[in-house]
């Protein structure tokens, strides 16, 4: 029998919300809209990264491989580029669904 596929720890997946999925947690989307920087220095917090180094797209990414999420490199950057707060709510929720899964 020949092996075609090699196996994986985790099945790849996608961010448990959409990027522009405002009404799953508005408390969030009004903590990123008021105060950004505070919420990207939570997220680096959770992640146990560095907040002065500030949000980056390398933090999304990171995340992503972590935990197997569906993207690309210059997915990351186009989505932190074009809309950092839609992308840094979208991290938050994310980390925050993992958190009460028991999987962060």
């Amino acid at each position: 029998m020949a092996v075609t596929n090699q196996p994986r720890p985790f099945a790849p997946s996608e961010f448990q919300t959409g990027l522009c999925d405002f009404c799953s947690d508005c408390g969030t989307c009004c903590y990123g809209l008021c105060c950004y920087p505070c919420m990207a220095c939570s997220i680096a917090g959770d992640m146990d990264e560095c907040c002065l180094c500030g949000f980056t797209v390398t933090m999304r990414s990171v995340y992503r491989t972590k935990y197997n999420i569906n993207g690309t490199l210059c997915g990351d950057y186009m989505t932190h580029m074009c809309c950092p707060i839609c992308s840094t709510c979208q991290l938050k929720r994310d980390v925050e669904r993992r958190k009460e899964q028991g999987i962060f």
